[in-house]
C-alpha cells in the first residue's frame, strides 16, 4: 500500500474514532475503566476520575534527565489528579545511547508511558514487536487529542498498521511560518552591546561592514573582565559535521543552512554547493578570513573546544556571539546587564536570518506512547490528554519549554486581563532563587525539585491558550518584560523602537523561516556515505586553513585545493544526492503551508 494511500486512511479511521468514542466492545480490549464499570465524574478528571487504586507507573523517557521518582509540587498534582505516581526511567542518566532502550525492550516491557522519537523506524519497530498499546478504544472524552487528530494520524503512519500508537511533541496552535521562538531568533548578529556603544552604534550595511565595525570594538574594549587580550570571534571545532559548522553560522545571517554539501536558503527559494566559489559558504569564510587579517579572530580557536570558548564568554573576552543564546547566556548576568553591559543583538541592513517555523504537525522526533502491558490504559490516555490540556501544558513546565507553571502559584491574571507574574513566579523564574520552598497546599519541598521531570513539550513554545489568549510562555509576556528590565534592555529597545529582537525583525521582513514540518533527509548507500566521509574531511580541514591563510593567495589556492581533491573523490555524487534531498525537504515543507 503506498505511504499517501495509508496515510488517508488512517485519518479519515482516527477522525471516527475520536468523533464517536469508544466502540462497543472497548471493555473487552483490556481496558480496565471499562464502559460499563467507569464511575460518574466527580470533578477530580474530565475523564472519569476518581481511579481509587494508587497506581506507580514506569516512564521511559529519552528526553529526562533525572531518574527516580517524580517529586514535588509537580508529583502531588499528577496524585490528585489520576491518583498516580511517576517513576521516570532515564536513558540519558546511565549512559545515553540505546543501550538502556535495547535492554528493555529484549526483556519485553519498555515502560507504561514511553516518551522516545517516532521517527527513523523506531515506532514501527515497537508496533511490530508488539510493546505498544493501540490508544484507539480509549480515546472518548478525550478533547485535546481530538483536536490534534491529525498530528496523531501523520504520526501513526510511521507506524505501518492501523490503529492511533503515538501522539508527536510540540503540536502548534500556530502557522508553519510564525517563528517557534520566544524573543531571539535562532540566528541573529550578536555583539557586546555596551562596546558597540562606545564606538557610536555605527550602520552596519553588510557582512562585510562588520569587520569594520567590529575591529573598532576590539580597540574600544582593551582588556577582558580578568584583564586578557580581546577577541571579536572566537572559534570551536566541537560541532563540525559537513562543513566547518562555525562558517555554518555565518551563513544562517542571509537564511542558509547547511545539509549535507547543499547550502539550503530556508524559505526554499535557493540551493547552493559548499564549495561554490560565489556561494554563501565560501562567502563566509572570506569574512572570517578577512577578520583573522586584521587581528580579530582568536588564535586558540583551532585547538579550544566548547568549554573553553564558554569560560571566555564569560569573561568578557569575546565580542561576537556565533548565536543569541551564547554570548547572553555566558555573560549576561544580572549585574553586568543592571550596568548596561552584555550581549544583544545588531542589525546588517542586508541579512535574513534563518530561523524555525511552529510545527502544526507536532515533532516526530519525540513522541508519547503507551506501553502495551501497564495496567490501566484508561488512566493513561487521560493522562496523555491532559498534558495536552491547557492546564497540563503550564504544569508540565521546564527550562525547555518555558511554559509559566500552575496558575495561583507562579502567575495570575491582571484587572486588565493580562498574565502577570506573581511575587512567587518571580523568585522562581526571573531571579531563579535555588532554595524556593513552594507553599504547602502547592505541594513540599523547592520549586525546581518539583517542576517535572518529563522534560516533554507537549505544544509549541510560542502558542497560546486559546480560551483566554495567553501565550504559555512567560518569556513573551509584557509583565516579564517589564520585571526584567535593565540598562542595557532599556538602551536596546530606544537605538531600534522595538521590544525585541524578534519583533523588530518580523517588522523588518528580516526572518527567513523555515517552515516547520518532519521532513527528515534519508539515509546515504554506503558507497555515497564512503564518498562523503573522505569529502567532508577535506572541506573542513581546507576550510579552517583558508580563514587563517598568511594572505588572499594562499586562501584562493586553498579554495581550488579543496574543489579539485573533492571533485576528483567523487563529491558530485554526494552533491546530487543532497540536492535532491533539499527538493524533497522543501516539497514536504510546502505541503504543510496548504
Amino acid at each position: 500500500m503506498k505511504k499517501q494511500t495509508l496515510k488517508k486512511i488512517l485519518c479519515i479511521g482516527l477522525c471516527t474514532v475520536m468523533a464517536a468514542g469508544c466502540s462497543s466492545n472497548a471493555g473487552n480490549q483490556g481496558k480496565t475503566h471499562g464502559s460499563s464499570t467507569v464511575p460518574e465524574p466527580d470533578g477530580n478528571s474530565a475523564h472519569g476520575g476518581p481511579y481509587e487504586e494508587e497506581l506507580t507507573i514506569d516512564v521511559f523517557d529519552s528526553q529526562a534527565n533525572f531518574q527516580g521518582e517524580q517529586t514535588g509540587w509537580f508529583a502531588k498534582a499528577v496524585k490528585d489528579k489520576f491518583n498516580m505516581r511517576l517513576n521516570i526511567i532515564a536513558p540519558n542518566v546511565v549512559g545515553g545511547g540505546d543501550t538502556l532502550y535495547q535492554s528493555r525492550m529484549t526483556a519485553g516491557n519498555l515502560g507504561d508511558l514511553i516518551i522516545t522519537n517516532a521517527d527513523n523506524g523506531r515506532l514501527k519497530e515497537l508496533v511490530s514487536a508488539g510493546l505498544l498499546l493501540d490508544m484507539s478504544p480509549y480515546l472518548d472524552g478525550c478533547d485535546m487529542l481530538n483536536k490534534h487528530k491529525d498530528a496523531i494520524a501523520d504520526a501513526t503512519v510511521l507506524a505501518g498498521e492501523d490503529g492511533v500508537w503515538a501522539v508527536p511533541s510540540e503540536i502548534s496552535n500556530q502557522s508553519a511560518t510564525e517563528p517557534c521562538d520566544a524573543a531571539e531568533p535562532t540566528n541573529a548578529p550578536s555583539v557586546r552591546w555596551d562596546i558597540y556603544g562606545k564606538v557610536g552604534y555605527p550602520e552596519i550595511g553588510t557582512l562585510e561592514d562588520l569587520v569594520t565595525v567590529l575591529s573598532d570594538m576590539q580597540t574600544a574594549a582593551k582588556k577582558s573582565d580578568s584583564g586578557k587580550k580581546v577577541y571579536a570571534f572566537s572559534l570551536f571545532k566541537d560541532w563540525d559535521i559537513d562543513i566547518m559548522q562555525n562558517a555554518g553560522a555565518v551563513c544562517a545571517l542571509y537564511g542558509y543552512e547547511p545539509q549535507g554539501f547543499c547550502m539550503a536558503k530556508d524559505d526554499g527559494t535557493d540551493i547552493q554547493s559548499v564549495i561554490d566559489s560565489d556561494g554563501i559558504y565560501v562567502r563566509a569564510l572570506k569574512f572570517l578570513y578577512e577578520a583573522n587579517q586584521k587581528g580579530l579572530v582568536d588564535p586558540e580557536s583551532v585547538t579550544q573546544n566548547f568549554d573553553n570558548l564558554a569560560a571566555k564568554y564569560k569573561d568578557g573576552a569575546v565580542l561576537y556571539s556565533l548565536w543569541p543564546w551564547l554570548g547572553s547566556g555566558q555573560y549576561n548576568s544580572s549585574e553586568h546587564t543592571a550596568e548596561g553591559k552584555g550581549f544583544a543583538s545588531v542589525v546588517i541592513k542586508d541579512m535574513g536570518c534563518a530561523t524555525y517555523g511552529s510545527m502544526p504537525k507536532g515533532k516526530f522526533g519525540t513522541a508519547v506512547m503507551i506501553g502495551s502491558q501497564t495496567k490501566d490504559p484508561q488512566r493513561l490516555v487521560d493522562f496523555i490528554d491532559w498534558l495536552y490540556s491547557p492546564e497540563g501544558v503550564k504544569m508540565n513546565c521546564s527550562a525547555a519549554s518555558g511554559t509559566c507553571g500552575p496558575e495561583g502559584l507562579t502567575w495570575e491574571l491582571g484587572e486588565d486581563g493580562q498574565p502577570k507574574l506573581t511575587e512567587f513566579g518571580e523568585k522562581a523564574f526571573i531571579e531563579q532563587t535555588e532554595e524556593l520552598d513552594v507553599p504547602e497546599e502547592w505541594g513540599t519541598g523547592t520549586w525546581a525539585d518539583g517542576v517535572s521531570a518529563l522534560n516533554y513539550k507537549a505544544v509549541g513554545i510560542v502558542d497560546v491558550d486559546e480560551s483566554n489568549g495567553v501565550c504559555y510562555n512567560y518569556l513573551r509576556w509584557d509583565d516579564y518584560y517589564e520585571k526584567t528590565s535593565t540598562k542595557l534592555s532599556e538602551d536596546w529597545q530606544r537605538h531600534y523602537g522595538a521590544v525585541t529582537t524578534l519583533d523588530y525583525l518580523k517588522e523588518n521582513d528580516m526572518l527567513v523561516v523555515r517552515p516547520g514540518s518532519n521532513y527528515a533527509a534519508p539515509e546515504y548507500e554506503a558507497d555515497i556515505q564512503t564518498i562523503k566521509e573522505h569529502c567532508k574531511a577535506v572541506i573542513i580541514a581546507n576550510s579552517w586553513k583558508m580563514i587563517f591563510a598568511d594572505d588572499e593567495a594562499e586562501f584562493d589556492q586553498l579554495l581550488k585545493d579543496m574543489q579539485d581533491t573533492v571533485n576528483g573523490l567523487g563529491y558530485e555524487q554526494v552533491l546530487e544526492v543532497d540536492w535532491q534531498n533539499v527538493k524533497d525537504r522543501f516539497a514536504a515543507e510546502a505541503e504543510v503551508l496548504e
